[in-house]
């Protein structure tokens, strides 16, 4: 590196120091002073909420609990959480409460065999989807105006699935228009607030679920990913999130695809406060072809692994890591340099560089448009939307508007980025094999204040990467920042090795705690 290209180096750091903190100063100043989400209203009512969804399955098979009483706990969770938190879209059913009577009835009366349980691991436990991801008889807007009353004919197979598990629907979550943003906001319902600070973003686009699941509004979630957006919301609530290897969960029914489709970087996966929640909801999303592939009920050895680290993906135009998220990778690093007997090596892939032109070109590739899908089957013309923005007529938020703009704009140089791709994932496989485990960043900060990612949000290439290459991360909660925000990490493995990235998610939250609750628990 020569002197100026080390000198401009310096400077476009500084510049991204002095205006994140300018940023920070003005925004903190404009949305007035923080305050958190509210606690449940009782000990005994936080004692199930705060419960992990494998030990809510439990405890109902073993009526330790009634079904009842946990889904009436949840229900009344979200009745008074989300006047603060704006997270749901439709729900909380009423029909949940009816399900959860017959659930114990049957329970009672022995009703349900070994082989009924057996096949219905989730029984009773309550679980939320994103209002993009289809639930029978259920407002599917995705959060526009032009669809505020249109409702989905059929569930999601994932949803379909998780319902044939025994787990209770008691709502759908806020998304940003047709997903496509790094913030949960829209015309119709409005922002998500953070629990952990309602002045700061949650994320998105899965961002209703992660604000409900980390206030204890619901037992798990599922979302989807297409860029970050399992990912983006669970980092910035500290829950866990899962982004399968791209193809083995079925996502018909997620934002009108089909689920054959060829080419798309959506993934289906779960969320959740507890990493134990995440292989058994991934045994029961996976489809038949591929549970072979996946050996998901396959022990793994984590003394046996070999683990990597990326300090930096070097684009400029991201935030540079601050060093609060440094020391999250370097006792990341210790642990598991002690747990293996050997370095936590430092590495590089490369085109790290491009990533944000990658995904930007592979989402020209997708199948669904997503100008078609923001104006509900109409195309829209971006510049009419932006003066009608700019006299208050627009049915679309800024950043929508901001999408299709990008969608006349230059496209990327497609041999350029199909061959960074293909050398990217080469040498992930190569670096990676079967056994290998990449620690990544989760994001140069922590969750940034509303707003803040319409002037900066190049910070999202952190997650997108692993779009592009198709392979599984899971996002790990690790612990609180100085703000009292979450800090969190990604790990990383090749294709179809999902099991390595949730056996690492459990020791990590063995490790270092896991989830942190967004209110003072009551003694």
């Amino acid at each position: 590196m020569s002197f100026w290209q080390y000198a401009l180096e310096i400077l476009v750091t500084l510049a991204h120091i002095v205006s994140d903190r300018l940023l920070e100063f003005i925004f903190g100043w404009y949305l007035g002073p923080h305050k958190r989400v509210a606690t449940p209203q009782s000990v005994d009512q936080q004692v199930i909420l705060t419960k992990s969804a494998v030990e809510l399955a439990q405890q109902i098979r073993e009526r330790k609990i009634k079904c009842y009483d946990i889904i009436k706990a949840f229900v009344e969770r979200i009745e008074i959480a989300n006047r603060e938190l704006n997270a749901v879209v439709d729900g909380p059913f009423s029909e949940a409460l009816e399900q959860a009577k017959v659930i114990d009835d049957k329970l009672a009366k022995g009703e349900y065999s070994e082989a009924d349980l057996k096949a219905k691991p989730f029984l009773g436990v309550p679980f939320t989807t994103k209002d993009s991801t289809a639930v029978a008889g259920k407002l599917h807007t995705l959060g526009l105006i032009s669809r505020k009353s249109e409702r989905s004919a059929e569930d999601a197979q994932c949803v379909r699935l998780m319902k044939r598990s025994g787990a209770i629907i008691i709502a759908t979550s806020n998304i940003p228009e047709v997903n496509k943003w790094l913030e949960t906001r829209n015309m119709l319902l409005g922002k998500t607030n953070n629990p952990y600070d309602l002045r700061r973003s949650v994320g998105g686009s899965s961002g209703g679920e992660s604000a409900l699941i980390t206030a204890c509004c619901t037992g798990f979630g599922l979302g989807t990913d297409i860029g970050g957006s399992i990912r983006i919301p669970a980092f910035n609530c500290g829950v866990f999130g899962h982004k399968p290897t791209t193809g083995i969960v079925d996502i018909a029914g997620c934002t009108f695809r089909t689920g054959k489709e060829k080419e798309t970087m959506v993934s289906a996966g779960p969320m959740s406060r507890s990493s134990k929640d995440l292989l058994p909801i991934m045994q029961i999303l996976v489809e038949p072809s591929h549970r072979a592939a996946l050996k998901l009920d396959e022990q793994v050895n984590l003394k046996k692994l070999r683990y990597f680290y990326i300090d930096s993906n070097g684009m400029r135009q991201c935030n540079p890591i601050n060093n609060e998220t440094q020391r999250v990778m370097y006792k990341v690093r210790q642990h598991f340099a002690t747990l293996s007997g050997g370095d936590v090596r430092q590495t590089q892939l490369p085109h790290l560089k491009l990533t944000g032109k990658m995904w930007r070109y592979w989402m020209t590739q997708e199948p669904a448009n997503f100008n078609l899908l923001l104006g509900n089957g109409v195309q829209l013309n971006p510049y009419v939307e932006l003066f009608k923005k700019l006299i208050g007529q627009s049915e679309y938020t800024l950043a929508a508007i901001y999408s299709i703009i990008d969608g006349i704009l230059p496209k990327e140089n497609e041999s350029l980025m199909r061959k960074a791709t293909k050398e990217c994932q080469k040498a992930l496989d190569d670096l990676l094999g079967n056994d290998g485990v990449l620690f990544f960043h989760s994001s140069p900060r922590t969750a940034p204040f509303h707003y803040y990612p319409l002037l900066k949000f190049n910070d999202f290439a952190y997650f997108s990467l692993f779009n592009v290459l198709h392979v599984p991360v899971t996002q790990v909660p690790m612990g609180l920042d100085s703000k009292g925000m979450p800090l969190g990490i990604q790990v990383v493995a090749t294709r179809n090795n999902d099991r390595l990235c949730l056996a690492v998610a459990e020791e990590l939250e063995r490790t270092f705690g896991g989830w942190v609750p967004p209110f003072p628990l009551k003694h």
